[in-house]
């Protein structure tokens, strides 16, 4: 993929969880594309507010607000802010999200409901609350996981749940929105060198064993799809789901 910049100029964008691997890859890579941006934190608030640094420090405007998605009002509000805030609102990247491993017989009712909560209604409800925001040439975009392709072995019962969830809400969504001009995909990364599942970790061979390629993918290398779906270049892609995941599905 061919890699541009100035390709979103004039456009704002929201990215959830936005402080840290993934969603700070995304939030930076947009933001040199020519989008002001803001990001989403729970905790982590000095790592949100050196994103909005390195993003003002590339020229483009952003903003750091504290938004639990698990909690229904704050992950309505993550849109409306962030619209209030940089003047509108043009794509959203659906990164947030929360995993919790093992096995079946081992997750409690509590487990189920923060999960369901941040990675199914929080996602539904900031898509809904952006798309209100949104005009003809508007994007959402959700990151999936490479386990609603190919779940290697067990424990990964009630992530894989949640984000299967993600990928019917993303074609439903095409559908609603498409009307509009207004496009909804699903990004599925595969094992990912970030500081949650560093490509060191105790279990990182085992993982890069199952991907066709035999290595961990980068934040950046996830960060460039989800900017070509933000782009005019993907004006007519909607409704699809995009493996980054080294041949993990393959």
């Amino acid at each position: 993929m061919t890699t541009t910049y100035g390709t979103l100029n004039g456009k704002v964008a929201l990215v959830t969880g936005g402080s840290r691997g993934i969603g700070a890859a995304t939030a930076l890579r947009l933001a040199r594309d020519g989008a002001d941006v803001a990001v989403t934190y729970v905790a982590g608030k000095e790592a949100a507010e050196d994103v909005v640094g390195r993003i003002e420090a590339l020229g483009r405007r952003a903003v750091a607000l504290r938004a639990d998605s698990a909690d229904a009002v704050e992950a309505t509000g993550a849109a409306e802010r962030a619209a209030e805030a940089l003047g509108g609102l043009d794509v959203l990247v659906n990164n947030v999200g929360v995993g919790v491993l093992g096995p079946l017989d081992g997750l409690s009712l509590a487990d189920v409901d923060r999960v369901l909560a941040v990675n199914v209604r929080g996602v539904f409800l900031t898509s809904q609350a952006a798309a209100a925001r949104m005009s003809s040439g508007g994007r959402i975009i959700t990151i999936g996981t490479c386990m609603t392709q190919r779940v290697p072995g067990p424990g990964g019962t009630l992530y894989a749940t949640s984000k299967s969830a993600l990928v019917g809400l993303t074609k439903a969504l095409a559908r609603e929105l498409g009307g509009r001009g207004i496009t909804a995909n699903i990004v599925h990364p595969g094992p990912t060198d970030t500081g949650m599942n560093p490509a060191d970790g105790p279990y990182a061979a085992d993982q890069s064993a199952m991907t066709a390629l035999g290595r961990f993918g980068t934040a950046d290398e996830v960060a460039s799809m989800v900017a070509y779906l933000a782009g005019a270049d993907a004006d007519y892609v909607t409704g699809a789901e995009f493996a980054i995941d080294g041949g993990h599905a393959a």
